[in-house]
């Protein structure tokens, strides 16, 4: 080009392209795509304070399996990591182990699954996308059948995920590394509801982000949100709104410890081990029963408690903390708590993973590593001893047997003996595995284990 026709040669493209711009302007047509940027009029700015709700659903290859057992929700249809499936299991094993029927890669963390009506759902999350990912799988194969997937930025701390889904035949509600609760259709995904406990309740997200697993009871989902006016919050699963919140006077935070529910003279009431102390809340209006601060540890309350038929209430721990047991009575019309015993963390106490009561006995991992059992007053009866170290791995039992894995991977099988520890049978189900601690469920014969990345289903029935 001719150096003295350049300036108006592009001063007239500039003008041409403007005015093109003019004519055809974002506002008057098209628009930057931008996540939410569809929804419904009026819930651009809800949008903004609940990431939940800028998400969608993707549909995925998989088919639901025609295939019995069920592990709804965390810990299992009973809330007490115990299959009450007849199914038979095997109680020995070939040298390579019990066969692994599918595998998938999931992202980093310790979050189980929950298993219904042929799917499995997993509460996940894409480093690469930075999405947090409510998955469904299934059971058959492993393969995806749907994801519903929403924008949410988290940076790895110990791994990202901790949670477990709560599943009924028609929605499947599950909390976020960041406290936000999704629910959405169970069979195809579609979003039903979602809140951000953050924003909506003054939530603060936990160190190592949220471990507490949304309980479902009935028509009612409770959460733990542990803000100025909400230590407790029960909301309606079908519409995500608020029935009651439970007053918070001693300003206790969310932990990683999951809500649990309890019968007690009649009444029904969720039992909560927050920052401060632990709390009983009624199940009708969310009030407080009682409350005490017995049961407190300063690090990270992780362990969920376990309630007892006769109002007894166990509690474990790491970080010094032992074991505690409670016990609530009633005088007047009112409830209180008094601690009945401890127990010093060497004898028993549970860092990570809620040990399991069975036969008047209970069962779980000490931190020092051992598997161990004491009996309801806090007298040791057995452990694996020191050449048996299972970490911060979890626990499962079912048909008489204790499953349990190490943190890199190796899953054991023992006689669940109330007076003895007997091994049955042991392989190493991951590869160069790391940080298996994410809890297992088992449905119809067959166990899911995870490890920090990978999924595995295997085949643990009786042939």
């Amino acid at each position: 080009m001719n150096p003295r026709f350049a300036i108006p040669a592009v001063a007239a493209l500039a003008a041409m392209a403007l005015a093109a711009f003019w004519l055809w302007r974002p506002e008057a047509g098209l628009r930057l795509r931008e996540p939410g940027a569809d929804a419904p009029p009026g819930l651009q700015g809800a949008v903004a304070k609940n990431p939940v709700l800028a998400g969608k659903s993707i549909p995925g290859e998989g088919q639901p399996a025609s295939l019995p057992g069920a592990w709804p929700w965390f810990r299992g249809p009973n809330r007490d990591a115990a299959s009450p499936e007849a199914t038979p299991l095997a109680r020995s094993w070939s040298e390579a182990g019990p066969r692994a029927l599918w595998s998938v890669e999931a992202g980093e963390g310790y979050a189980g699954v929950a298993v219904l009506a042929g799917r499995v759902y997993l509460m996940d999350y894409s480093r690469e996308s930075h999405e947090s990912v409510l998955r469904c799988l299934s059971l058959a194969d492993g393969k995806e059948i749907w994801r519903y997937a929403y924008p949410l930025s988290v940076k790895r701390n110990h791994g990202i995920t901790r949670t477990v889904p709560a599943v009924t035949e028609k929605v499947a509600v599950a909390i976020d590394p960041k406290c936000n609760v999704v629910c959405v259709d169970a069979a195809q995904g579609a979003l039903r509801w979602g809140l951000n406990l953050v924003d909506a309740f003054g939530a603060t997200v936990p160190p190592w982000y949220a471990g507490q697993c949304p309980l479902l009871d009935g028509n009612t989902v409770v959460l733990a949100p542990g803000g100025p006016d909400a230590l407790l919050l029960a909301v309606d699963l079908e519409t995500g709104k608020t029935l009651w919140q439970t007053p918070n006077p001693r300003g206790w935070k969310m932990t990683h410890s999951s809500v649990m529910p309890m019968e007690f003279a009649g009444r029904r009431m969720y039992v909560y081990c927050g920052s401060g102390g632990v709390v009983g809340v009624s199940a009708q209006d969310g009030s407080i029963l009682w409350d005490t601060s017995d049961w407190k540890i300063s690090i990270a309350t992780v362990a969920s408690p376990i309630p007892l038929a006769d109002g007894r209430i166990f509690f474990s721990g790491g970080y010094n903390a032992g074991s505690l047991m409670l016990q609530l009575s009633e005088k007047g019309g009112k409830l209180s708590a008094k601690t009945v015993f401890k127990v010093a963390q060497n004898v028993f106490g549970a860092t990570q993973q809620t040990p399991i009561l069975h036969n008047d006995r209970v069962f779980g991992i000490r931190p020092d590593g051992q598997l161990a059992c004491i009996d309801l007053n806090g007298k040791p009866v057995w452990s694996s001893g020191s050449k048996m170290q299972f970490g911060l791995g979890p626990l499962l039992m079912a048909d008489g047997l204790l499953y349990a894995m190490n943190d890199n991977g190796k899953l054991c099988v023992f006689e669940a003996s109330p007076d003895k520890c007997t091994l049955l049978a042991q392989a190493d189900i991951f590869q160069d595995g790391h940080e298996a601690w994410g809890p297992m469920a088992l449905a119809g014969g067959r166990l899911i284990v995870r490890d920090f990345t990978r999924i595995v289903c295997l085949d643990v029935a009786a042939k």
